[in-house]
């Protein structure tokens, strides 16, 4: 498989990729997504099944945000050098919140850190959270996306990105594991009991994630199980490999990333969603009942049912909520061109 990556991200791949010898040194900096089920010690055991090692600490305070890491012990660590990578975990919720506050609350504090981390030598590695298992329904009624999974899964997917890209940074896309596995093998219980936390599946799948971003390597070298059944663990890794190793490029170098172009050998008109369609989308888009339109800072600038002409909205990402009886059904990620 071709690796592309930019120049500033292939040195530091480089410097540790000469000699098999050599071994990442990693920084987690973070909160309990992070410390629950010990990921740093499980993407360890997950590495040394596959035959690689690595050596790591931590910095992960319950609720601890970016702009407190900024202040704490992480950036005393960050410091020090030495790093290859340094994974950078924003409070759970937080990157979901309208724009306005998430570019005064976190970004300022993302760049503060990458910054540093660039600073002593590291990549930072953006660490990609994923939706609260039936959305955020306090913070719902400020920021009605908040209102599902999807929904909140998708801002954080936005949000991620805009922190790898407009810091020339990496992201490891647990979240979009999460969300496949969710869709393809719903029998798998990636959350604890309080539908936030991970379940042991969940920080395998994690893990894995990781193994794949920090080495390049494929996940199905793994052996190692974290006690899972054999089929899980298995759906667990395929799902890795589809989603995380399979779009490498993607996920190393998002700022320089240019995505596949779709096929134009269909149908004018597909039914990309089973949802809404057509997406991306110029004028009229299509929804399975009523709706209504939501942008980035939350507010709703638009209403229909079943089709509605969103030719005078601005370009850019929105969400399309369809309801049932006023309440919250579906919310979807589409593009307006």
């Amino acid at each position: 498989m071709k690796r592309s990556v930019s120049f500033l991200l292939l040195t530091v791949l480089v410097a540790f990729s000469l000699s098999s010898q050599q071994v990442p040194n990693v920084l987690y900096v973070g909160n309990s997504y992070t410390y629950v089920n010990d990921l740093p010690l499980l993407v360890e055991e997950v590495a040394s099944s596959a035959g690689y090692i690595y050596k790591y600490d931590s910095n992960t305070p319950g609720g601890c945000t970016f702009a407190q890491h900024c202040s704490n012990e992480s950036m005393s660590k960050i410091c020090k050098g030495g790093w290859d990578f340094v994974v950078l975990q924003e409070q759970s919720q937080l990157p979901s919140f309208p724009q306005n506050q998430v570019d005064v609350e976190c970004l300022p504090y993302a760049r503060q850190l990458a910054d540093s981390v660039k600073a002593h030598g590291g990549m930072p590695m953006f660490y990609m959270t994923w939706g609260r298992k039936n959305g955020d329904p306090q913070n719902a009624l400020y920021f009605p996306v908040l209102g599902t999974y999807e929904g909140m899964d998708s801002m954080l997917y936005e949000r991620y990105m805009q922190m790898a890209i407009e810091n020339n940074a990496a992201v490891c896309p647990v979240g979009r594991v999460w969300r496949y596995l969710r869709a393809n093998n719903p029998e798998i219980e990636l959350y604890s009991n309080d539908g936030s936390h991970p379940s042991i599946e969940g920080s395998y799948a994690a893990a894995c994630s990781f193994f794949v971003m920090l080495f390049d390597a494929d996940p199905d070298s793994i052996k190692y199980t974290a006690g899972l059944k054999d089929s899980v663990a298995l759906n667990i890794r395929a799902a890795v490999k589809t989603v995380v190793f399979d779009k490498y490029d993607k996920w190393i170098d998002p700022a320089n990333y240019e995505e596949p172009e779709e096929p134009t050998s269909v149908l004018p008109v597909v039914d990309v969603d089973e949802y809404i369609w057509p997406n991306p989308v110029t004028d009229i888009i299509h929804a399975k009942g009523a709706f209504k339109i939501i942008d980035l800072n939350g507010r709703v600038v638009l209403r229909g049912e079943n089709q509605a002409d969103v030719s005078s909205l601005a370009s850019g990402c929105y969400l399309l909520v369809l309801t049932a009886q006023g309440d919250v059904n579906k919310a979807i990620r589409f593009v307006k061109k």
